[in-house]
Order: C-alpha cells, then sequence, then structure tokens
C-alpha cells in the first residue's frame, strides 16, 4: 500500500480552524520560499467561512504567524458561469466571507475571477482561465501542469470536489487544466473545473469536511473500495500524503480510516 492522506479530526470548528491556520502558515511560508508568492485554488461550500474563521482571527506571535496577503495569488479551483454578484459564484461567496474582511494591514491578494464576458460559451470560458494560469505558471508547453502552493477544497455528499461529479467524463480529462462541464448534476449546470491532475499535482491539497451530514461519505471515501473512485478518493489516491482533511468529530463519526493527532 502506497502513501497515505492524512484524516485529522476536531471536537468542533474553532479548534478546526486554529489547526487549519497553523497549516495554511506553513503552506505559506514554503510558497515564498520557492517563488515568493503563495499561489492558492478555493472552491465554494462552506469552505470559505472556515477559512475566513482560521485566517482573520486577531494574530499572535511574531512575523512567521502572520498571514501576508499582499503576496497571495488566489485562484478558483472551480467556479458557476453566472455573473460575479449572482448568489451562485464561488467569487462572490469567497469576496462575501473572506476578501471584504481583509484588514488593510494584512495586505491584499491578487484575486483572479472568472471572465464573465464567456458565460454563454463555457468552453471559451475554461479556454481563458486556462490561459489566466498559464501567465502565472508559465506557458503550458513549458510546464505539464500548473503545481499549486496549496489547494482548499470542499466534500459534497455524493462525494463530488471542485466541479468533478462521480462518473462523470471529465474525471477522465488528462490534457485540460481548466474543463468545462455542461451538464452538472448540481445546479447551475455550466461551470468550470480545474482538471483532476491539476489537483492531484498540487504541492498540498487540503479538504475540509464538516458535520453530521458528511459520515455517510466520509466513510465510503476512506473505508470502502468504491469510494476510491468517487472524486475525492481519486484526490487522495493522486495526491496521497499531500493530502489532508481538515474534519470534525461529526463528519468522521464511524470512519475506520486511522485519524493523525497533530500536523
Amino acid at each position: 500500500m502506497g502513501k497515505q492522506p492524512n484524516l485529522y479530526a476536531f471536537s468542533d470548528i474553532t479548534t478546526l480552524a486554529r489547526t487549519l491556520r497553523t497549516y495554511v502558515l506553513q503552506c505559506q511560508a514554503a510558497g515564498f520560499e520557492r517563488h515568493g508568492l503563495f499561489k492558492v485554488a478555493v472552491s465554494g461550500g462552506s469552505l470559505p467561512s472556515t477559512l475566513a474563521k482560521a485566517l482573520l482571527e486577531p494574530e499572535e506571535g511574531g512575523s512567521e504567524d502572520m498571514v501576508d496577503f499582499s503576496k497571495w495569488e488566489i485562484f478558483f479551483a472551480d467556479e458557476r458561469a453566472v455573473p460575479l454578484d449572482h448568489p451562485d459564484s464561488n467569487y462572490k461567496l469567497l469576496k462575501d466571507e473572506l476578501l471584504d474582511k481583509i484588514p488593510k494591514y494584512l495586505g491584499q491578494p491578487n484575486v483572479h475571477p472568472i471572465d464573465v464576458q464567456y458565460m454563454d460559451d463555457v468552453q471559451e470560458m475554461a479556454d481563458q482561465y486556462q490561459d489566466t494560469l498559464m501567465q502565472s505558471f508559465a506557458a503550458k508547453d513549458s510546464v505539464k501542469v500548473p503545481i499549486f502552493d496549496l489547494l482548499l477544497l470542499g466534500c459534497g455528499p455524493d462525494g463530488h470536489t471542485c466541479s468533478l461529479f462521480p462518473n462523470h467524463e471529465l474525471l477522465r480529462e488528462s490534457d485540460a487544466w481548466v474543463a468545462p462541464i455542461e451538464d452538472s448534476p448540481k445546479p447551475p449546470a455550466k461551470r468550470i473545473t480545474l482538471s483532476l491532475p491539476v489537483v492531484t499535482h498540487g504541492t498540498k491539497i487540503a479538504f475540509v469536511a464538516t458535520g453530521a451530514g458528511k459520515k455517510d461519505i466520509m466513510k465510503q471515501i476512506f473505508d470502502t473500495e468504491e469510494g476510491r473512485s468517487l472524486p475525492c478518493g481519486l484526490v487522495n489516491e493522486g495526491g496521497a500524503e499531500k493530502v489532508s482533511w481538515f474534519t470534525d468529530n461529526g463528519a468522521v463519526e464511524g470512519v475506520g480510516f486511522p485519524r493523525r493527532g497533530s500536523l
């Protein structure tokens, strides 16, 4: 058996957020050391509010405990083909929960939303977003896939992550960095998403999954053979020890996979 993902469980969201903060700061430090920036991909759902709880708490300690948003480049792991002020927009969610609340002294990140002029053509939207990645990560022919310092992801009740859904043909996409989807089983139907190879090539990959509503799918992902073919299971398999799950006790109730005690 190869190396396995790290599963952490916490008694409540506050404790989870505190450890997630430490983890993100470790990833930030590694990114700064690697290329003077911190390149992050973020998804939607409940993640942005947990992220805000982790990153916007009052600072304790020295400069190594500081979030320096001025050197962050934030991309979207997936996005819906809707206006940026639409309730379904992941950009709007991140803006409302985190971006608008960042105090000036922490700096402002460089955020890359979708180009909404292509809302009616998700293939073109995906191509344009891939171009945005290329400008940041070098030309596509010089790197096989962009390597994010950190991807912050959620897990749907069906085991989907980003806009990669169970049994969908997009799971087999191996060339494109960003792919369109026009038949999402979860509305809205039209979206773009990072492809699976981009996700699994990240330097670090973190999932945040909380609440008792997640325990059935978590049990499936971690404890069953069929769960390994779900999108979250494929990320576990492809990312192995680079993957860390931050959960609360409710989400992993009955899960047999061993938890880790600390980072």
